[in-house]
């Protein structure tokens, strides 16, 4: 059992948190790990907190937004109705996450707040140069999936929209709101719709006929026609990827991996590239194996 002090809107605060070894992988963690090992550590394990930022916070909003904008008849989706969500959204989002208004603290007159709004409805009415939302009746909307392999690994995400053909062919469509990544930069973004796919697939037994990168920061589309062997490569790398997550978890051995990154990290001040200390490891260590000792004497040595 962890305790930890915590900053709420100025206060310190002790939270007491236990912290439990993985039982599942979702995209995000999975990225987080192949970025480094010990930001996984610091997420999952610790549960170290993290700073909201201006761009994942417009990013929830507009998501948000393109997520109501279904509720309205086919006929009443036009951009300034979407554009007019905007304001009730972060409404409900700042009711759900008081913390978020931190981010325009120093903002006693309101302007960065008002030109951030204008940012996400702007990014809100791209949508509508991409896609036609009066064509299309999504079959789920931010869907919680979730499946368990054969081996035990529990996979889980949400999924930002599914759409069905009448002939049952299954799109599987994400915002993004930043800008679309050159092709060289590109897999990470592959993976994470194949990693829905892969869900998909083992739970429905359906392989999508479709992947769908909706990039509302440069206002590009990128589809991606996945097939059974692309799902069966993802599920092998996942199930290496989580042997080595829990290898980590047993031996506490997480070790960082600098990247252009980390300057953007949140946990600089605890990671050793920075001249940082973890915390104490929180679950037990299953020490390193001491090999018998050989005949004729002597001290094994310990690898």
């Amino acid at each position: 059992m962890v305790f930890r002090s915590l900053s709420v809107s100025g206060r310190r605060v002790c939270v007491m948190s236990t912290s439990r070894p993985p039982t599942s992988l979702s995209p995000s963690r999975a990225s987080d790990f192949m970025q480094c090992p010990l930001l996984y550590r610091f997420r999952v394990i610790d549960k170290l907190p993290e700073k909201p930022s201006e761009a994942a916070t417009r990013g929830t909003l507009v998501h948000a937004v393109l997520e109501r904008l279904f509720d309205a008849p086919a006929a009443e989706r036009t951009a300034p109705r979407a554009r007019s969500l905007v304001p009730g959204q972060w409404d409900r989002l700042l009711e759900s996450r008081p913390e978020l208004a931190e981010l325009f603290a120093g903002d006693p007159e309101g302007e960065r707040l008002t030109r951030w709004l204008a940012e996400a409805e702007q990014l809100v009415e791209r949508w509508f140069s991409l896609e036609d939302p009066t064509r299309l009746e999504p079959a789920e909307r931010e869907l919680f999936v979730e499946t368990e392999l054969a081996s035990g690994l529990r996979l889980r995400g949400v999924i930002d929209r599914v759409d069905v053909a009448p002939t049952g062919e299954v799109r599987i469509v994400d915002y993004k709101t930043g800008k679309a990544p050159r092709p060289e930069y590109a897999e990470g973004a592959l993976f994470q719709m194949t990693f829905y796919a892969l869900v998909v697939w083992r739970w429905k037994q359906v392989v999508p006929r479709r992947l769908q990168l909706v990039y509302l920061g440069s206002g590009e589309v990128v589809t991606y026609d996945p097939v059974e062997a692309d799902l069966e490569r993802v599920e092998r790398k996942l199930l290496a990827l989580w042997e080595a997550i829990e290898l980590a978890t047993r031996t506490g051995d997480w070790r960082p991996r600098p990247t252009k990154l980390c300057g953007w990290c949140d946990h600089q001040a605890v990671c050793p590239e920075f001249g940082g200390t973890p915390p104490v490891y929180p679950l037990p260590v299953v020490p390193a194996a001491v090999p018998a000792p050989q005949a004729g004497g002597g001290t094994p040595s310990v690898v």
